[in-house]
């Protein structure tokens, strides 16, 4: 049967889009949680329970990000890997076409959609893992604590530096990927945010 423009299909699944919006509360809360934005908040609390509330959110990443990794690889079309990473060539005359508003239309992840979804969740990676080097040398506490308790200052202020750059590159992604999320939108004439909550899609 054919279908019309004006006919929708599924194409994001519910586990991808809980995913999505979990990985977006998830890290807004561990941002804003240790920001400059809540300093008055931290010395008031002591900073324990924003710092509790961090660390949480961090593992709860470190779950989606699990998830996403074997989703990527069982999951349905549209949220495998084999689905949207594209070779660098394939993404740069995807920008291309994008300034030159000649971009067609993709279904799925679009080129530099799919690229900036895996440098997404490197940088979160990288993050996560920092951030839990830093809880282990820092606190004695968590799952790297046997290797890192015993750091040095020198080792805890570089770890540190480490997990602050790769959630402020992580935050500036995210705004890169508003970006090209509104930009899609208008170019294609289509609600992606609204298609990221229901799971549909024009045809």
């Amino acid at each position: 049967m054919k279908t019309t423009d004006s006919q929708e299909v599924p194409v994001w699944d519910p586990l991808l889009r809980m995913f999505h919006w979990m990985l977006l509360l998830g890290f807004s809360t561990a941002y804003l949680s240790q920001g400059e934005l809540f300093e008055g908040l931290q010395e008031r609390l002591d900073g324990e329970l924003l710092q509790l509330v961090h660390v949480w959110a961090g593992y709860i990443i470190a779950g989606l990000l699990l998830f996403r990794l074997l989703w990527g690889f069982v999951g349905p079309i549209h949220a495998r890997f084999s689905d949207f990473v594209r070779r660098p060539g394939e993404v740069l005359v995807y920008l291309r076409d994008v300034l030159t508003l000649r971009a067609r239309r993709y279904l799925g992840h679009n080129p530099a959609g799919g690229a900036m979804i895996v440098t997404l969740l490197l940088s979160l990676t990288v993050a996560i893992v920092s951030g839990l080097a830093l809880y282990a040398a820092d606190q004695g506490l968590g799952p790297l604590a046997a290797l890192l308790a015993e750091s040095s200052d020198t080792t805890v202020h570089r770890i540190k530096e480490a997990h602050e750059l790769a959630a402020d590159g992580t935050l500036l992604l995210v705004f890169g990927h508003l970006i090209g999320v509104v930009w899609e939108s208008l170019l294609h004439r289509e609600n992606l945010v609204r298609a990221m909550i229901t799971g549909r899609k024009r045809a």
